[in-house]
């Protein structure tokens, strides 16, 4: 019986892998230079389409780029910056605010949570280089919020995410609990109380808004989820626990919810390693949809890296959604394909397809390069 040489096994299986590294679960974690690779060919895509990240976005009606969708690749570009320090990425990000005046999308008396996100970047971006007028609007905004009694702005679970990192962000660099206290009422409003809690305690899935608490139902009598909004419930909290420190007031409920939503996400994951944009019925509106995926893609490998969720049972489901997104929803140009247009529920925007180019294709570019982030930082151990 012939005998195979050990050394000659080792140096087989690194070829296989295809340069990735082979982590003790037998997962293949995926090339450094490749994830890089594939996050700049997305950008660069949207870059060229938008090479003015100032000028408004002329659609049914104009809307200056200050907006959420816009906010949310920024937030994306921001991490994604960290990683490579492209000087070309801090000049977007830059000219952005500088274009918009450092506003925000309904002015800086407007408590509307979809107006707010790009203030988080206008904040990494003043701590990069301190101008005052960076963060004057935003700050006045917030501190308006904080200052008074009104709880229940963040009626859907799109706002979570839209505001809450900016209130986190703002108590750090001032060292102020009032920020902390005044987005832990606000998160419970939304989370407890609003329309009887938009969290389902026993599934550990978010409703998105009031109108699909049961006794909404899918068509198959089942609890409507709606993909991309536990994904912003998700971004939320991620960013949230990455801002604040761990001895914050409230960092042990929200790193709860968190780990409660990552578990009941696992399961749910298609065997094409998508989700669904109707979390709990597959026969709603089935099929690949790359934002809700790329969230929880992102909000998985964070926890990795984080230390809190086990590898061997979270590293396979995630690398396996990063590399399908790669596979089957980014060209050879740079589009993303699969990403579900503006809505709030699993209808809107249908039917999906690879080729299908969503209403606004920012925010499925900034959810990308959220997961491709915490994708390329990764480790073996």
């Amino acid at each position: 019986m012939m005998r195979i040489n050990p050394s000659f096994l080792r140096i087989l299986t690194s070829v296989l892998i295809l340069g990735g590294h082979m982590m003790a679960s037998g997962q293949t974690l995926p090339d450094k230079a490749k994830v890089l690779k594939d996050m700049e060919l997305a950008n660069a895509y949207f870059v060229k389409k938008w090479p003015d990240p100032g000028l408004p976005i002329v659609m049914d009606k104009v809307r200056t780029s200050n907006l959420w969708t816009r906010a949310v690749y920024k937030e994306g570009l921001m991490e994604f910056y960290k990683i490579t320090k492209n000087p070309s990425y801090l000049a977007y990000m830059t000219e952005w605010g500088e274009r918009n005046k450092w506003g925000l999308w309904f002015g800086k008396e407007s408590r509307h949570a979809d107006s707010q996100l790009a203030g988080l970047t206008y904040l990494d971006l003043y701590l990069i280089d301190q101008k005052p007028e960076r963060i004057a609007d935003i700050k006045y905004n917030i501190d308006k919020m904080v200052n008074s009694d009104k709880k229940n702005d963040w009626t859907w679970i799109d706002a979570i995410e839209m505001s809450m990192p900016v209130f986190a962000k703002l108590g750090v660099m001032y060292n102020d609990n009032r920020y902390f206290e005044k987005m832990h009422e606000l998160y419970l409003h939304s989370r407890d109380v609003e329309g009887g809690g938009l969290y389902n305690k026993t599934e550990k899935l978010w409703w998105r808004d009031k109108d699909f608490v049961p006794p909404y139902k899918t068509p198959d009598g089942k609890n409507c989820y709606w993909s991309r909004g536990n994904g912003w419930v998700v971004a939320a909290l991620v960013k949230v626990m990455e801002i604040i420190p761990e001895n914050s007031p409230h960092y042990n409920e929200y790193k709860k919810d968190y780990l409660d939503l990552m578990a009941a996400l696992l399961p749910l994951q298609r065997e094409d390693a998508f989700w669904n944009v109707s979390l709990a019925d597959p026969n709603h509106f089935g099929g690949k949809e790359l934002s809700g995926t790329a969230l929880f893609c992102y909000g998985m490998a964070w926890g990795m890296n984080k230390g809190w969720l086990d590898k061997k049972k979270y590293l396979k489901p995630t690398v396996n959604a990063w590399n399908a997104m790669v596979k089957d929803g980014l060209h050879t140009d740079g589009m993303l394909g699969y990403v579900q247009s503006t809505g709030k529920e699993p209808k809107d925007g249908q039917p999906l397809s690879y080729d299908k180019i969503a209403n606004f294709e920012d925010y499925g570019l900034g959810c990308f390069l959220l997961a491709g982030t915490e994708i390329y930082n990764l480790k073996k151990k």
